[in-house]
């Protein structure tokens, strides 16, 4: 875990951590809200709580399937607790000891509370798609299970709030397992949620293994115990296992959480309670949570501390909205899911400010200018580093007089110095920097290729190449006030395009696209950043830069 020293420097880690989990999401900025338009399938109704079977439409076209556990006296003001399901097969009508969403909805509504379990996607009323739909194409538009579940999260949380009866001040969330990854992921991003429990999830040795825990970008530079951390200052119990991945989290965990909270003067706010046991949401895990929301959002002060007791529960036929198994053969599928999100994203993207532009690219490329750049050179070669990243680009460097130029050439510094168009540059007196791209290495070839979740934590090749002319052009701008000007040459062109328009200031770009038009195609074979359809493409990027594009024969003639 980083150490942060004050309340303003870890304010400033979360505001950058929210724009990455949004940005991995898809979710940068966010899509517009349309009419969630809730449909109650049938109501089922007991002497102390009633049981509504919900679809709500997150998207245009796609459903979200659910059950909403009423108290018996549901006028007045009450507090409501959201409830992602984990990866048991039954998902939201799992009802083993071990596990159990049915008691833990009812027995919620029995002490006053709305509580909405919500299927994950691919489980359920819930399968438009399935559960595990990622594609490299999709991956370009941010369109991946974790992000789908993480929109109908927000969804859920927007539907549960307008419900008549609902104190929209006393919104919770709390889930077990996967659950629990969705509980920490809403709570990160969205304020509403004012109190979380997530049970057997905040490990930093084990992240989640599964598509809708993972999405690329999402944990560069961070862990799952730094995003739970983002609840702070608001009451959150952690519930561990003995004998899980969760089983050193009240003495590891733990205590760097509390580290946060104490920024805030508020290290009594974040709670752990461990049960021992196997990976679960058993009775046990179940009361610790009754007690510690009781604490924060006091359904019933007057009433006697909670204790399940038995409940009656029907099969899980009357709990679904198409108990039969087969979808209505007029709902979207997977593909026409995907093409609605791409065209609502292309819309977006368009009509979007150029400040929003510029973020979402940054954010999809997962890079960011340097505020300090070190160098050492020697006889023309140099080195720049950014601490405390340690990272090496590489290069030749010739100091010079007038307006600094830096030089991509796709196979390095070498070979643009012995270009016609680097020779007279190098003559001219210029100040001109050439860097070498950045060059995997075969560990990293062999992980990028097979390990599915290898770009969750590691940005992609191209993004660091891009993130390598960002720590190129700092360091010109540290050594002259002059606007530099990039060239791009051949497929180094694309590299050009995008490191201006993120860069914080102006700069002039001669890039040659060498045929690269923006298509899914081109990203696909020769600037894979996973996102950057979704932050608005070539596009986007040219909206952001003045550039002067080579024709493919100019480009030539200047080689």
């Amino acid at each position: 875990m980083n150490q942060y020293h004050s309340r303003g420097e870890w304010e400033a880690r979360k505001n950058a951590l929210r724009q990455q989990i949004l940005g991995a999401a898809g979710l940068m900025p966010m899509p517009a809200k349309t009419p969630l338009q809730p449909k109650i399938v049938r109501r089922l109704d007991y002497p102390d709580y009633s049981i509504e079977v919900v679809l709500l439409q997150t998207l245009p076209g796609y459903f979200l399937g659910g059950n909403l556990y009423v108290p018996a006296n549901p006028k007045g003001s009450h507090p409501a607790v959201l409830i992602p399901h984990g990866h048991w097969k039954k998902g939201r009508l799992e009802d083993l000891p071990s596990y159990s969403v049915p008691a833990l909805g009812i027995n919620l509504a029995r002490q006053g509370y709305f509580a909405f379990a919500y299927d994950m996607v691919g489980f359920n009323d819930t399968r438009q798609t399935p559960h595990s739909f990622v594609t490299p194409r999709r991956t370009l538009w941010s369109f991946h299970p974790m992000g789908l579940q993480l929109w109908n999260s927000i969804r859920a949380l927007d539907f549960i709030e307008s419900l008549p009866g609902v104190d929209g001040k006393r919104l919770a969330i709390t889930g077990a397992s996967g659950g629990a990854s969705q509980a920490i992921f809403l709570t990160a991003v969205d304020d509403r949620i004012v109190a979380a429990a997530p049970v057997n999830m905040v490990s930093a040795h084990m992240q989640g293994g599964d598509p809708c825990e993972e999405a690329p970008n999402l944990r560069i530079g961070t862990f799952n115990v730094e995003i739970a951390a983002m609840a702070a200052p608001r009451p959150m119990l952690i519930v561990s296992s003995t004998r899980d991945w969760t089983r050193n989290t009240p003495e590891e965990e733990f205590p760097e959480i509390r580290r946060i909270y104490s920024l805030y003067g508020q290290p009594a706010l974040v709670q752990s309670v461990q049960i021992d046991a196997e990976h679960n949401y058993n009775r046990q895990s179940r009361e610790a949570v009754y007690r510690f929301l009781r604490s924060c959002l006091r359904p019933d002060p007057e009433a006697p501390e909670f204790e399940e007791r038995p409940y009656e529960l029907p099969p899980d036929e009357q709990l679904l909205a198409f108990p039969r198994g087969d979808l209505p053969s007029d709902l979207m599928n997977l593909d026409q899911v995907f093409q609605n999100w791409r065209a609502a994203a292309r819309m977006q993207m368009e009509s979007a400010s150029l400040g929003e532009l510029r973020d979402a690219l940054r954010t999809a490329l997962g890079v960011e200018y340097p505020q300090r750049v070190d160098s050492a050179a020697e006889g023309g070669h140099i080195v720049l580093t950014r601490p405390p990243h340690r990272d090496r680009v590489v290069g030749v460097w010739h100091p010079g007089a007038g307006g600094p130029v830096l030089v991509l050439h796709p196979r390095g510094a070498a070979a643009a110095e012995q270009t016609e168009l680097g020779k007279q540059l190098l003559k001219s007196g210029r100040p001109v920097l050439m860097i070498d791209p950045f060059m995997p290495g075969a560990l990293r070839t062999q992980r990028f290729e097979t390990d599915d979740y290898f770009l969750s934590y590691n940005r992609s090749e191209e993004s660091e190449r891009v993130q390598d002319v960002l720590t190129a052009l700092a360091f010109l701008k540290s050594k002259t006030k002059a606007q530099p000007e990039l060239i791009g040459m051949e497929t180094a062109g694309i590299r050009a395009i995008f490191a201006a328009a993120v860069a914080p200031f102006k700069v002039d770009v001669v890039a040659d696209m060498a045929g690269f038009s923006g298509w899914d195609q081109d990203f696909l074979d020769r600037f894979f950043v996973p996102g950057i359809q979704r932050a608005g493409g070539l596009d986007g990027a040219l909206r952001l830069i003045t550039a002067r594009l080579l024709l493919p024969g100019a480009a030539r003639a200047a080689r």
